[in-house]
Protein backbone atom coordinates (compact mmCIF):
# COMPACT_ATOMS: atom_id res chain seq x y z
CA UNK A 1 0.00 0.00 0.00
CA UNK A 2 1.44 3.19 -0.60
CA UNK A 3 2.97 5.23 2.69
CA UNK A 4 0.92 8.59 1.65
CA UNK A 5 -2.57 6.33 1.79
CA UNK A 6 -1.71 4.59 5.17
CA UNK A 7 -1.08 7.57 6.16
CA UNK A 8 -4.39 9.43 5.39
CA UNK A 9 -6.71 6.20 6.25
CA UNK A 10 -7.89 6.95 9.53
CA UNK A 11 -8.01 10.83 8.22
CA UNK A 12 -11.98 10.51 7.58
CA UNK A 13 -13.26 9.40 10.91
CA UNK A 14 -11.85 11.90 12.59
CA UNK A 15 -12.59 14.74 10.13
CA UNK A 16 -16.39 13.29 10.27
CA UNK A 17 -16.22 13.10 14.35
CA UNK A 18 -14.52 16.57 14.58
CA UNK A 19 -17.30 17.99 12.35
CA UNK A 20 -20.15 16.00 14.00
CA UNK A 21 -19.15 17.85 17.18
CA UNK A 22 -18.80 20.96 16.13
CA UNK A 23 -22.25 21.21 14.32
CA UNK A 24 -23.96 19.98 17.49
CA UNK A 25 -27.29 22.17 17.85
CA UNK A 26 -27.24 22.27 21.59
CA UNK A 27 -23.31 23.09 21.51
CA UNK A 28 -24.31 26.55 19.48
CA UNK A 29 -27.55 27.25 21.65
CA UNK A 30 -24.96 27.28 24.42
CA UNK A 31 -22.08 29.47 22.60
CA UNK A 32 -25.08 32.12 21.70
CA UNK A 33 -26.61 32.27 24.89
CA UNK A 34 -23.33 32.27 26.60
CA UNK A 35 -22.41 35.42 24.38
CA UNK A 36 -26.03 37.14 24.80
CA UNK A 37 -26.65 36.45 21.15
CA UNK A 38 -30.00 35.93 19.70
CA UNK A 39 -29.25 34.79 16.42
CA UNK A 40 -29.80 31.52 13.97
CA UNK A 41 -26.86 30.00 13.03
CA UNK A 42 -26.85 31.16 9.28
CA UNK A 43 -26.83 34.61 10.60
CA UNK A 44 -23.91 34.15 13.16
CA UNK A 45 -21.93 32.27 10.27
CA UNK A 46 -22.17 35.26 8.00
CA UNK A 47 -20.77 37.47 10.81
CA UNK A 48 -18.03 34.91 11.25
CA UNK A 49 -17.37 34.53 7.33
CA UNK A 50 -17.42 38.88 7.73
CA UNK A 51 -15.01 38.74 10.99
CA UNK A 52 -12.41 36.37 9.39
CA UNK A 53 -12.30 38.01 5.90
CA UNK A 54 -10.84 41.23 7.36
CA UNK A 55 -13.10 42.86 4.62
CA UNK A 56 -16.34 43.96 3.31
CA UNK A 57 -17.24 40.74 0.70
CA UNK A 58 -19.93 40.52 -2.04
CA UNK A 59 -22.62 38.22 -1.22
CA UNK A 60 -21.22 35.71 -4.09
CA UNK A 61 -17.63 35.27 -1.90
CA UNK A 62 -20.16 34.86 1.65
CA UNK A 63 -22.14 32.26 -0.03
CA UNK A 64 -18.87 30.49 -1.74
CA UNK A 65 -17.08 30.45 2.02
CA UNK A 66 -20.19 29.30 3.49
CA UNK A 67 -20.86 26.35 0.53
CA UNK A 68 -24.44 27.61 0.04
CA UNK A 69 -26.01 29.68 -2.98
CA UNK A 70 -26.35 33.52 -2.98
CA UNK A 71 -30.52 33.45 -2.52
CA UNK A 72 -29.74 31.97 1.40
CA UNK A 73 -27.37 34.22 2.27
CA UNK A 74 -29.69 37.03 0.68
CA UNK A 75 -32.50 36.52 2.55
CA UNK A 76 -30.07 36.53 5.81
CA UNK A 77 -28.70 39.79 4.87
CA UNK A 78 -31.86 41.99 4.77
CA UNK A 79 -32.25 40.60 8.33
CA UNK A 80 -29.13 41.19 9.60
CA UNK A 81 -29.25 44.61 7.92
CA UNK A 82 -32.93 45.71 9.43
CA UNK A 83 -30.89 44.84 12.44
CA UNK A 84 -27.84 47.39 11.88
CA UNK A 85 -25.57 44.49 12.15
CA UNK A 86 -23.97 44.52 8.77
CA UNK A 87 -24.42 47.62 6.29
CA UNK A 88 -23.80 47.26 2.20
CA UNK A 89 -20.78 49.29 1.14
CA UNK A 90 -19.36 50.79 -2.64
CA UNK A 91 -17.12 48.76 -3.87
CA UNK A 92 -14.10 50.10 -4.92
CA UNK A 93 -13.41 48.75 -7.70
CA UNK A 94 -17.42 48.59 -9.41
CA UNK A 95 -18.92 51.65 -7.81
CA UNK A 96 -22.38 50.03 -9.35
CA UNK A 97 -22.01 46.96 -6.39
CA UNK A 98 -22.03 46.60 -3.28
CA UNK A 99 -19.74 44.95 -0.43
CA UNK A 100 -20.95 43.57 2.99
CA UNK A 101 -19.68 45.12 5.68
CA UNK A 102 -19.70 44.50 9.39
CA UNK A 103 -21.08 47.29 11.40
CA UNK A 104 -19.70 47.91 15.39
CA UNK A 105 -22.59 46.26 16.86
CA UNK A 106 -22.35 43.10 14.70
CA UNK A 107 -18.63 43.27 15.56
CA UNK A 108 -19.22 43.27 19.09
CA UNK A 109 -21.64 40.02 18.35
CA UNK A 110 -18.73 38.13 16.45
CA UNK A 111 -16.71 39.05 19.64
CA UNK A 112 -19.24 37.93 21.69
CA UNK A 113 -19.42 34.89 20.16
CA UNK A 114 -15.88 34.06 19.33
CA UNK A 115 -14.92 34.66 22.92
CA UNK A 116 -17.05 32.10 23.96
CA UNK A 117 -16.11 29.73 21.13
CA UNK A 118 -12.31 30.51 21.72
CA UNK A 119 -12.46 29.92 25.22
CA UNK A 120 -13.92 26.07 24.78
CA UNK A 121 -10.50 25.90 22.74
CA UNK A 122 -8.79 27.34 24.95
CA UNK A 123 -9.95 25.04 27.50
CA UNK A 124 -9.54 21.78 25.30
CA UNK A 125 -6.12 22.65 24.70
CA UNK A 126 -4.78 24.27 28.12
CA UNK A 127 -2.42 21.08 28.62
CA UNK A 128 -0.97 20.73 25.23
CA UNK A 129 2.52 22.27 24.90
CA UNK A 130 2.72 25.25 23.22
CA UNK A 131 4.45 24.01 20.13
CA UNK A 132 1.87 21.92 19.43
CA UNK A 133 -0.98 24.20 19.96
CA UNK A 134 1.10 25.94 17.09
CA UNK A 135 1.68 23.02 14.96
CA UNK A 136 -2.04 22.39 15.22
CA UNK A 137 -3.34 25.66 13.54
CA UNK A 138 -0.41 25.37 10.65
CA UNK A 139 -1.07 21.71 10.13
CA UNK A 140 -5.14 22.54 10.11
CA UNK A 141 -4.41 25.85 8.25
CA UNK A 142 -2.84 24.21 5.15
CA UNK A 143 -4.99 20.85 5.24
CA UNK A 144 -7.93 23.70 4.70
CA UNK A 145 -5.96 25.31 2.11
CA UNK A 146 -4.77 22.29 0.09
CA UNK A 147 -8.70 20.43 0.63
CA UNK A 148 -10.34 23.68 -1.09
CA UNK A 149 -7.76 23.95 -3.79
CA UNK A 150 -8.42 19.86 -4.41
CA UNK A 151 -11.85 19.88 -4.19
CA UNK A 152 -12.49 23.42 -6.53
CA UNK A 153 -10.35 21.73 -8.70
CA UNK A 154 -12.62 18.59 -8.48
CA UNK A 155 -15.71 20.80 -9.18
CA UNK A 156 -14.40 22.43 -12.00
CA UNK A 157 -13.50 19.40 -13.43
CA UNK A 158 -10.02 20.02 -14.13
CA UNK A 159 -8.73 17.11 -12.73
CA UNK A 160 -11.15 14.01 -11.70
CA UNK A 161 -11.71 12.45 -8.78
CA UNK A 162 -9.87 9.19 -7.33
CA UNK A 163 -11.66 6.14 -8.84
CA UNK A 164 -12.77 7.78 -11.90
CA UNK A 165 -10.74 7.16 -15.51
Amino acid sequence: MDPLSDATTGLLPHLLQLRTLLNRGQLYEQAVQDAGVTLDRPAMTILVVLDAAEHPLRVGEIATRMHVVGPHVTRHLNSLEKRALIKRVPDPEDQRARLIALTPPGQRIVDRYTTVVNGWFTAALAQWPHQDRTELLRLLTRLTRDLTTQFDAIAAGTIPAQGED
